[in-house]
């Protein structure tokens, strides 16, 4: 019951509702509070003076004007009235519970009539503390609000069920204990002042006295007075409109200000929004108690916290305890810490017990009120509030949501402290018998015709000057994280290669390495850039048919190669690509210093792949590994290659298997998501050339250009040349450009793609280098 205490006092003077009024928000205060707080708007800005002026601006509208002048979302709370010229500028002032509310705009005056009952002026608006409404007051003034005789009765109630003991109501000083009470008098009396005012003859003789605990009890089920109409004093509410959802009286239906609405009984309306209360209560409760077995929780996890910190700290002493005096320093600082992580969990946790013991609070304080509603027996007041309580259960009820009862924190601590490598490397401590003729081994070379990249692996390789005099006991190989980062040891040994594989795909690594012996450690290598392939697919290619024989030096591993996983990475395929700086070794550097004319086709990257089942129209048919493909369907398919291209240049070739001069094949390149039952470059997603036996055109989105002569029969060949450097598709035929550059400016990931029908058949061919054509003319660019 205390904590419904927040639902029964006003806003603007925090204490409890005396004549509580019911606002168009739904909210409750004062009629004095009210009152205090109404603000006088000039007359030439009156709805009135509006309409009279002939302005189209609706009294809904008005109310909006009204309330971006009166408050300003910048504030949390009410500024000063200053939204008309002519209006004076009023500090705002802090209510007992922390709103911000106005002062009278004029003082009061002087009247006969008590504050409540003085008239309003006119023009006057009044602000909602809570919500932050604003309204223009009619004629009426606040009597035009309903004023809320549930409220009234719960706070009677309440105040009346917080008394310990029942007092008697007319001892002069310090009221004793009532011993009785009159219920036709209705007086708490004690035994002194009942002789005294209450004498048993008479005509008093004829009351009834009953025990305070029971006089109490009838005073609380006696009858209230009924609600009445707020147009209406003199008529109680007896029906209820459904669509401006509140009662009226049969005076406001025969008036017609409801003919047209949809009115119901009273009491039937009564009990359909008690029900739905106390439906929307019991998933409130439900809340409530998830909310209570959370704090247990949470405090719970308090104990846990200090109980892991206290084991925490004793492991963590009793590793620092192991080491050597020197580490002293370094132990306080880990227990600084542990003690700060200590100090973080608490605070997160406690700041959620505090947010949540607030919400909870709040939420009980609810609960408590709308029980206390549903007891009331007035339907009239009932259904003056039910709306919104409905409104406000359910909001409330929205607020706790998902996460809110989720723990912030891990009782856990993820610190850990690992002194096993320090104690080995002291237990390793020795004296070294250092000859002083022996000197550290040579610089390490590294070969480049034998370094290469595969897919997300890369193969290096290196070997000691010819000339070198001083053996090296083994070598030390380092790589950074592809991302300009600090190098890392990745192998250590006697081998001079090493295969290390699980790199991220599409990123340069730099690569050094360095000999040692019982002496020292040489120095390093010169840096080798190395780029791995592009993200399309992790699965290693099998290669189907002979490898060139300059393609073998590629492949080559060693027996001994050491692997390293450094971080999971992306799907992708094989191509290489060294890049040159003037502090970095590359392979265009090593074939300048060795004199020989650069050749494009060793520069540009060589792809291997075959056809992706996995992506094919189901009509496709794959066969070869792969690598030839033909259609089930006299429609057009579309299949892709398991590759994607994102940079460099690359050149695939497709010979003809089967064609009988009917069917249009196309050939090109394509996104991932390119529609698969129609010719390629029907849509967006693809670039290609579609051919028949006489000639050939370029399509892209729909739209056909450059017709050439010259079409393709059984056992042509039509080639394919990506250059991403340049941004454009070339295509040829039998080695002859077809054409001129089909397509400039394309960028992205493309996958090379055929679309064909049951007529066609055809046979992919990779890891092919450029025409001489373009070779020559990449080395003139």
């Amino acid at each position: 019951m205390e904590e419904m205490e927040e639902e029964l006092k006003c806003p603007v003077c925090g204490s409890f509702y005396r004549e509580p009024i019911i606002l168009p928000c739904s909210h409750n205060l004062c009629q004095a509070c009210a009152r205090n707080i109404l603000v006088q708007t000039p007359e030439s800005e009156s709805p009135q003076s509006r309409r009279a002026s002939g302005s189209g601006v609706s009294d809904y509208d008005y109310l909006d004007l009204d309330k971006m002048s009166l408050y300003s979302e910048a504030d949390s709370g009410y500024g000063s009235y200053g939204g008309f010229a002519s209006a004076p500028t009023t500090p705002c002032q802090k209510s007992p519970n922390g709103v911000r509310v106005f002062p009278p705009a004029m003082p009061p005056p002087a009247t006969h009539l008590s504050p409540a009952l003085a008239p309003v002026p006119r023009n006057s608006c009044i602000t909602c503390p809570q919500c932050h409404r604003s309204l223009i007051l009619d004629d009426r003034g606040l009597r035009g609000f309903p004023k809320n005789r549930v409220l009234e009765g719960v706070i009677d109630r309440y105040q009346q069920s917080k008394a310990a003991a029942l007092k008697c109501q007319l001892c002069e000083k310090a009221p004793k204990e009532a011993t009785v009470m009159c219920e036709q008098c209705d007086v708490f009396y004690c035994d002194p002042c009942r002789l005294r005012c209450h004498p048993p003859r008479g005509p008093l003789a004829k009351h009834r006295l009953v025990p305070p605990a029971q006089g109490r009890v009838s005073r609380r089920l006696s009858p209230r007075k009924v609600s009445t109409c707020t147009d209406h004093e003199l008529e109680n509410h007896s029906m209820y409109c459904v669509q401006c959802k509140m009662p009226v009286c049969y005076q406001c239906l025969e008036e017609g200000k409801h003919s047209s609405h949809e009115v119901k009984a009273l009491g039937a309306m009564w009990k359909l929004h008690k029900s739905q209360l106390s439906q929307a209560l019991n998933g409130l409760s439900d809340r409530a108690k998830e909310a209570k077995e959370f704090l247990v929780q949470l405090r719970n996890m308090v104990q846990q916290i200090q109980e892991n910190s206290v084991e925490f700290e004793a492991c963590l002493v009793a590793q620092c305890d192991a080491l050597i005096d020197a580490l002293n320093r370094r132990k306080a600082q880990l227990l600084a810490r542990v003690n700060k992580e200590h100090e973080h969990k608490l605070k997160v946790v406690r700041d959620q017990i505090s947010h949540c013991t607030v919400k909870l609070r709040q939420t009980t304080g609810l609960m408590e009120y709308c029980l206390e509603v549903i007891k009331e027996n007035d339907p009239s007041g009932f259904l003056q509030i039910s709306d919104a309580l409905i409104r406000r259960v359910h909001l409330t009820e929205d607020q706790w949501g998902k996460g809110t009862l989720t723990p912030r924190m891990t009782t856990d601590f993820d610190l850990s402290l690992d002194n096993s490598p320090l104690l080995q490397s002291i237990h390793q401590l020795d004296f070294v018998q250092v000859k002083a003729s022996s000197p550290v081994p040579a610089t390490p070379i590294l070969q480049l015709e034998e370094c290469c990249t595969h897919n997300n692996s890369a193969t290096l390789s290196w070997k000691q000057p010819p000339l070198s005099t001083v053996p090296a006991d083994g070598y030390i190989l380092e790589l950074d994280d592809g991302n300009g980062g600090q190098f890392r040891e990745v192998y250590v040994g006697k081998e001079t290669m090493c295969t290390v594989d699980g790199l991220h795909f599409n990123s340069t690594y730099n690569a050094r390495v360095k000999a040692f012996n019982k002496t020292g450690v040489s120095p390093y290598s010169k840096t080798l850039v190395l780029q791995t392939s592009e993200d399309t697919d992790s699965e290693e290619q099998t290669l189907p048919f002979p490898v060139p024989s300059e393609r073998l030096p590629l492949r080559r591993m060693s027996p001994f190669s050491s692997t390293l996983n450094l971080q999971p990475s992306f799907p992708g395929r094989s191509y290489f690509d060294f890049r040159s700086s003037p502090h970095q070794l590359s392979l265009h550097s090593s074939l300048q210093s060795l004199n020989a004319p650069v050749d494009i086709k060793k520069l540009l990257a060589v792809a291997w792949f075959a056809f992706d089942p996995g992506s094919a129209h189901s009509d496709i048919i794959l066969s070869n590994d792969n690598l030839t493909v033909t259609c089930s369907s006299y429609d057009d398919r579309v299949v892709l290659g398991k590759t994607g291209f994102s940079k460099g240049v690359h050149y695939w070739e497709l010979t003809v298997d089967r064609y009988d001069n009917h069917p249009d094949p196309a050939f090109g390149v394509a996104r991932m998501d390119v529609m698969k039952d129609v010719m390629l470059g029907k849509d967006d997603k693809a670039w290609a050339m579609y051919v028949d036996n006489n000639r050939s055109w370029f399509m892209h989105n729909n739209s056909h250009t450059n017709r050439t002569e010259g079409g393709i029969t059984k056992g042509a060949t039509i080639g394919v040349l990506l250059d991403l450097n340049r941004k454009n598709l070339t295509f040829f035929i039998n080695d002859e450009q077809q054409g001129p550059i089909a397509f400039d400016n394309v960028e992205g990931l493309f996958f090379p793609a055929v679309s064909l029908n049951r007529n066609v058949q055809v046979t992919l061919h990779t890891g092919l280098a450029v025409p001489d054509f373009y070779s020559s003319r990449a080395s003139i660019a």
